[in-house]
């Protein structure tokens, strides 16, 4: 599919899924906003990518901070129609008698709090042009507890009712609202999850895990009307009839 023209903002730009991601839309023809904490990252990856892409430091955590964010997007680029609420941490890892309040809360500020001051910035923005996609990074733990994983399964559960919210509130505006749960996947959270010895996710073989170039060609096709079937709800890269309509193996 082609993206010509449209602009795709992406939180959590620096490396891993973010950055494959503003490959990815940039090759299918957008205009990109990186954004990141991590400053001289994104710099160097928008330099890569060439014009069409713009970096804009951000910590996701703080909501002027994305208001801001959006609105260095809109005067870059033109516009914004696709968000990407992919940044995410999953560290502290730890059972809960002995979690640190303060890395836990932080957990949230960004997984969850980040995801709904993404879509709060985005949708004012959407909604006066006719409607966007709201595409945010899921996870299994969504849906289940994992040992160790209180705050990110938490955190992820919530910004899963984030994209059923958006989408109960706003379809009728043209909002896309959209979750992609992509299993596990080479980078750098896994090879955090892999130290932390805890649960059978970091016992996972890294030949496990999928890489980040496919969970971007996902994110791509679901900026699109094929995975219109999706809106209000989840995809899952688990599922083999979708890893087949996407052509990965």
């Amino acid at each position: 599919m082609t993206l010509q023209g449209k602009t795709v903002m992406i939180t959590g730009a620096s490396r891993g899924i973010g950055a494959e991601a503003a490959r990815a839309f940039a090759a299918a023809g957008a205009k990109v906003a990186l954004v990141a904490r991590s400053a001289e990252a994104i710099a160097d990856l928008a330099g890569e990518i060439g014009e069409q892409a713009v970096a804009i430091p951000c910590d996701m955590g703080r909501y002027w901070e994305v208001d801001q964010a959006v609105r260095n997007c809109v005067k870059a680029h033109g516009g914004l129609d696709v968000l990407v609420n992919n940044a995410g941490v999953i560290e502290p890892i730890s059972h809960m008698a002995e979690a640190d309040p303060d890395g836990w809360g932080d957990v949230i500020d960004i997984n969850l709090k980040g995801v709904f001051h993404g879509m709060r910035a985005a949708l004012p923005v959407m909604l006066e042009h006719g409607g966007g996609s709201l595409l945010t990074i899921g996870s299994g733990a969504a849906h289940g507890p994992v040992e160790a994983w209180s705050a990110y399964c938490a955190s992820k559960a919530g910004a899963l009712m984030l994209t059923r919210m958006a989408d109960k509130e706003y379809r009728d505006q043209g909002i896309r609202a959209i979750s992609l749960s992509p299993g596990t996947v080479a980078t750098q959270m896994q090879r955090d999850i892999k130290a932390s010895g805890i649960n059978p996710v970091s016992q996972l073989d890294w030949s496990a895990h999928i890489p980040p170039e496919w969970v971007a060609k996902a994110l791509v096709w679901m900026a699109g009307a094929e995975a219109d079937r999706f809106i209000g709800d989840e995809v899952s890269l688990r599922d083999e009839a979708i890893r087949a309509e996407l052509g990965l193996s």
